[in-house]
């Protein structure tokens, strides 16, 4: 199988969200937003505001609450949302975190870049 079936079939499966509905889900304190890009990217183009950094090579790692590298954010019960840059290394992952446990997982489809070009605010890049 090659890696576009692979997100096309994890897309089939998961819940995946406009910009717009992202944007309103944001408003309730009980979602976690998580970014699954490289740190390098992060420092690049800058993040959605309050998003948790979960870099996808770690990201089973962060959610699993038996591994040292748990992150608190990340909870089977709460709402996770994901994003990379385009929405594919994020399908992948919400189709993870679904086979984990996590019920009531979603992806931003289009990623960051959608919601750049839709002119949602994000963190500043990093000088360079």
């Amino acid at each position: 199988m090659h890696v576009t079936e692979m997100i096309t079939a994890a897309r089939s499966h998961i819940q995946n969200l406009t910009v717009d509905e992202v944007a309103a889900e944001l408003d309730d304190p009980a979602v976690v937003l998580v970014d699954v890009r490289e740190a390098g990217e992060i420092a690049a183009e800058g993040a959605i505001p309050g998003a948790v950094a979960a870099p996808r090579g770690m990201l089973e790692f962060h959610a699993d609450a038996t591994s040292p590298y748990h992150l608190a954010a990340l909870d089977p019960q709460r709402r996770v949302i994901l994003y990379c840059k385009s929405g594919g290394r994020s399908a992948l992952a919400a189709a993870t975190l679904a086979t984990m446990g996590y019920r009531n997982v979603a992806h931003l489809d289009g990623g960051i870049t959608a919601w750049t070009a839709a002119r949602r605010p994000t963190s500043s890049p990093a000088a360079g």
